[in-house]
């Protein structure tokens, strides 16, 4: 069976369109990284590696407890 060169193009495309996806979400991971924005995407991906037991925090309680985190220290940060 040969693929026409129509639906090898329309396949080459929707791959390059996810792969641009890929890139700018890791973009946005790295960009929140630097900044110090929390991810809870990851948050709840380690919390069901390493603590399946435990309920994780909600997406508001999860930001509301990372900014408290960051803010807690006075000596953390530079002004």
């Amino acid at each position: 069976m040969t693929t026409s060169p129509d639906r090898s193009a329309q396949r080459a495309s929707g791959t390059a369109r996810g792969s641009w996806r890929a890139l700018i979400s890791r973009v946005g991971a790295i960009v929140r990284r630097i900044i110090g924005a929390p991810d809870y995407e990851t948050y709840l991906a380690s919390m069901a590696k390493h603590h399946p037991q435990c309920m994780p925090l909600d997406a508001r309680s999860f930001e509301r407890d990372r900014l408290a985190a960051r803010y807690r220290g006075p000596g953390s940060r530079c002004c």
